[in-house]
Parts: C-alpha cells; sequence; structure tokens
C-alpha cells in the first residue's frame, strides 16, 4: 500500500516483498500451530500443521528457504548492500535454530521457537 500511496503504481519489488511476508507467514504459522497440534486435533482446527502433516518441519524451512531468498531479490532490485546481505545471512542462521528446535517435535522446544 505505500508503494501504491507514494508511487501511484505497485512496482515489481512491491509483489516480490508481498510473496516473502506470506511464505513468512506460513512458516511462522505453521511452526506455531505444530505446538498446538492436539489441542487443534481435539477442537477440529485445520491448521496449517495438521494439513502438512509429517512434512510439516520440510514446509517450515522451505518457506523459511523461499522468504529469504525473495528478500534477496527484493535487495537486488532495490541495490541494498553488504549490510542487508549480512542480515539475510543473520536471518538464515535463524532460520537454522528453529529448524533445531522443531526438527524433533518435541513441544517444549518447539514453543522456545515462537516464543522467542
Amino acid at each position: 500500500m505505500a508503494f501504491a500511496a507514494t508511487l501511484s503504481a505497485v512496482p515489481p519489488m512491491a509483489w516480490v516483498l508481498l510473496l516473502a511476508n506470506i511464505f513468512w507467514a506460513v512458516a511462522y504459522d505453521t511452526e506455531y500451530a505444530m505446538v498446538d497440534r492436539d489441542d487443534d486435533i481435539h477442537l477440529g482446527i485445520h491448521s496449517s500443521a495438521l494439513f502438512f502433516g509429517k512434512y510439516d518441519v520440510l514446509a517450515v524451512m522451505i518457506c523459511y528457504g523461499i522468504t529469504l531468498l525473495l528478500l534477496a531479490v527484493a535487495g537486488l532490485m532495490a541495490g541494498l548492500g553488504i549490510a542487508f546481505f549480512t542480515g539475510l545471512i543473520v536471518a538464515e542462521g535463524i532460520a537454522y535454530h528453529h529448524y533445531k528446535l522443531i526438527k524433533e517435535r518435541n513441544r517444549e522446544k518447539m514453543l522456545r521457537g515462537v516464543s522467542a
């Protein structure tokens, strides 16, 4: 909306950022839903963790990977420098940390990942 308001147009970079945001939200929401899986089943809630089933960890990591790739594309489109890409490397490390927390599907470890 900011692009449209200031430029009276929506440039390609805005669409890249929107997609990055969607993939990040799916990753985070799935990670959070993994913690509540048993409650979701009991209550009949159709969460992303239930949708992805035994592939939930893979889905989270693919979504984080796509997010980081799209952010890198946006950074290149904007001509951003080393500080931005260093930040993406840090974000990759954080995504890997989340992988370590969710890979065993241990509720206590997963809860640490979503409450941090």
